[in-house]
């Protein structure tokens, strides 16, 4: 397998200037796990054909392989970049350095650039985006001021941003806040890579819950199809949905109460349980709604709380109860859950222990 590899890299040079056979070649490279020259050869590739449609075919399919879609959707949040951009703007200071974690497509990289920063370093570990972000900011004009390293932030040393940063600035949050690593990337950035009473932003995060209703509108469990019993494969579903948040079928049928809250400029967190009473404001009660609160600082506020009119780049987390429940106003209904760090759990407590 080795000499293989060695034998496909032998043959980059062979094929410069041909963008077909460097199409050819990307694609026996990225299989056989070399997808840093693969993205080189189909990056060049498709600067040197950009009209031929094959090219750009074969060159943006290994490109964007493994590049999650929602790259796409979270830059088109303008309440969430509004948000950013009012934190950004109020922390920065003339000459300050800022570290980002997570860079994507570059944007609150250049927000920090554009609101003053003297320097701002950013890291992504996924190659790919990382030059896809360093063209976005040349286009730009940050290209002076702004570093894209092609790293995991826990692999950054100091000395790469100049010593301990004075803002340190993630969105690394997913749809249910930890599962993107979050909790973990903080705790090893702040005591760090971050100057001592330097600010974080976001600086708090919440998970947050309800009651609720769908109205039906969520895809059910697998039963009876075309005659047959399928329910024995529901055994392979997740046990929660992720749903818009302005799905107008969603009703909540309690107050919103937070799960778990989390400083992000004061880790490590642990793994935590938790048990609460939900008191429903009465009718059908299908499972438990989780969203976000993200503080970007002690002004801006950004939640994605489950209304009609609501809009946001995180979905929500629903987790459907077996069955659902007919309640009256005032009515507990029980809830547990439980978090290791990057990934939670939610359930209805059938015999609770309070």
């Amino acid at each position: 397998m080795r000499d293989r590899a060695q034998e496909l890299l032998g043959l980059c040079a062979l094929v410069e200037g041909q963008p077909m056979a460097m199409m050819a070649l990307a694609r026996q490279l990225a299989g056989a796990g070399h997808r840093d020259r693969a993205l080189d050869l189909a990056a060049r590739a498709l600067a040197l054909a950009p009209g031929d449609g094959e090219v750009r075919a074969l060159a943006t399919e290994v490109l964007s392989d493994g590049v999650p879609l929602w790259h796409f959707s979270i830059v088109r949040d303008q309440v969430r970049n509004a948000a950013y951009d009012a934190a950004l703007r109020r922390a920065v200071f003339p000459g300050c350095t800022v570290l980002e974690i997570g860079t994507g497509s570059g944007l609150l990289a250049m927000m920090a650039a554009r609101a003053g920063a003297g320097r701002v370093v950013t890291c992504e570990a996924d190659p790919a985006v990382a030059a896809a972000a360093r063209a976005t900011i040349g286009r730009n004009g940050f290209a002076d001021r702004i570093t894209v390293l092609t790293a995991h932030s826990t692999a950054l040393d100091p000395s790469e941003i100049c010593g301990p940063a004075d803002i340190l600035v993630s969105e690394i949050v997913s749809n249910d806040m930890v599962s993107e690593g979050a909790l973990p990337a903080h705790a090893d950035a702040v005591p760090r890579l971050l100057k001592p009473g330097g600010t974080v932003i976001p600086v708090r995060g919440r998970m947050r819950i309800a009651l609720m209703d769908d109205g039906g509108s969520v895809q059910p469990d697998l039963t009876e199809i075309d005659s047959f019993d399928l329910s024995p494969f529901n055994r392979l579903r997740r046990p929660y949905r992720e749903i818009p948040v302005g799905n107008a079928s969603i009703t909540l049928r309690s107050d919103a109460a937070d799960l778990f809250a989390f400083d992000f400029a004061r880790g490590p967190w642990h793994g935590a349980r938790t048990h609460m009473l939900l008191r429903s404001r009465g009718g059908r009660v299908r499972g438990v709604v989780q969203w976000i609160a993200l503080d970007l600082d002690d002004e801006t506020l950004y939640e994605n709380m489950p209304a009609p009119s609501a809009s946001s780049c995180w979905a929500a987390i629903f987790w459907p109860f077996v069955e659902p429940l007919a309640t009256v106003p005032g009515e507990a209904v029980a809830i547990a859950a439980c978090h290791e760090g990057n990934r939670v759990r939610l359930w209805r407590e059938l015999h609770p222990k309070h």
